[in-house]
């Protein structure tokens, strides 16, 4: 049996009629940039979410320098971060010519340990960028306190969490502003690159509008330098049909993920998710830590699974930041975390027979 990390063919198969149906409209229209179908998936995003706006970008990187740009952050500011994360959380920190401040992550959810951040504010720091990282939400309502009770702005990287909630309500909605990515394996993917901005501040939106844009509001009008950072129609269109189907595309995930649970219960050295109990996550990744996680890989690839790793290194041991001088000590989870991760097949159309199959062949590479 093979199992991939990931079945995006599947998933297209799935849809194929409306798809092909919705390239079809934009190509016969030729409005390849901010069209119809871009201001429609706008109109529905920020109606699943629970946002006043949705503003669709060219990538969820870029969907966080705009956030953070669009709430006044630059150099000279500080911006709360974690260093288990992708670097794209760090990227759109530094493009805005702020400082990243790390906090380490909360051994059991793997998101922003919120009693770090206290300790960790100085007359710098400007914003909090958290992340809810594979899925699951982190700790809002210990971080919106904190962040409520200094003025600071909250930004919500939400790139691997479309659709999750805390206490019922959807993230994304807790903070000032958020971001999503819509990279064709995420929960919501399109066929490219892709991402959105989602706020209920008019000013935020109004800023990210005219960035995303050259700085236009009225063709050839710059009112400022902006970017080029806009969604296409034709992604827009596919993100359009997806985005009916991701409530029970993320139910399907929760329904695997407890079968991961039942199954993967007991096995020595091996820990599952642990949740917030106030979450519902999506399960972008179900991610497990194993001992020896190479060759546990390495076994499961022989069988025919294919697997993941997120992330191997931590941020503040990457060559891109050593320049910032964090040695391991500081952030004792996040390093801890880096050799045993191993991110488990996740996906929509996984079915009962495979996860069965990879749990067995687990097993079988803990106790060889």
């Amino acid at each position: 049996m093979k199992v991939p990390f990931v079945d995006l063919h599947s998933q297209y198969l799935a849809l194929k009629p409306q798809i092909d149906a919705a390239f079809q409209r934009v190509v016969e229209q030729s409005a390849f940039i901010l069209g119809e179908e871009h201001d429609a998936f706008e109109r529905a995003f920020a109606a699943y979410i629970g946002t006043r706006h949705a503003l669709g970008v060219s990538s969820g990187t870029d969907a966080l320098e705009l956030a953070l740009l669009a709430c006044g952050i630059g150099p000279g500011d500080e911006v709360i971060t974690v260093p288990h994360t992708f670097i794209a959380t760090c990227e759109a920190i530094t493009r805005t010519g702020a400082t990243i401040r790390w906090v380490d992550v909360d051994p059991s959810t793997y998101n922003m340990d919120p009693h770090l951040i206290e300790p960790a504010l100085t007359a710098k720091t400007k914003a909090v960028l958290v992340v809810h990282l594979y899925g699951q939400p982190a700790d809002m309502d210990s971080i919106s306190k904190i962040c409520r009770s200094r003025r600071l702005k909250i930004v919500e990287d939400c790139c691997q969490s479309h659709g999750a909630r805390f206490h019922g309500q959807r993230v994304g909605t807790f903070g000032d502003v958020a971001c999503f990515s819509f990279y064709p394996g995420k929960n919501l993917g399109a066929y490219g690159d892709g991402g959105a901005v989602v706020t209920n501040d008019q000013a935020i939106a109004d800023r990210v509008r005219l960035l995303r844009n050259h700085g236009q509001r009225d063709k050839y009008t710059h009112l400022v330098e902006g970017y080029c950072h806009r969604l296409d129609n034709l992604q827009a269109a596919v993100l359009g049909v997806k985005l009916p189907h991701l409530d029970e595309w993320n139910h399907q995930r929760r329904q695997h993920a407890a079968l991961y649970d039942k199954l993967l219960n007991g096995i020595p050295g091996v820990i599952t998710p642990r949740l917030h109990p106030h979450s519902e996550p999506v399960y972008h990744l179900y991610v497990v830590q194993v001992p020896q996680r190479d060759r546990v890989q390495d076994v499961l690839k022989q069988a025919g699974i294919a697997t993941g790793i997120h992330y191997p290194i931590p941020l503040h041991e990457q060559p891109a930041y050593q320049h910032l001088g964090h040695p391991n000590e500081d952030f004792p989870v996040s390093h801890d975390l880096g050799p045993r991760v191993l991110s488990l097949p996740m996906f929509p159309e996984l079915t009962s027979t495979q996860i069965e199959f990879v749990v067995e062949n687990l097993k079988t590479s803990i106790r060889s």
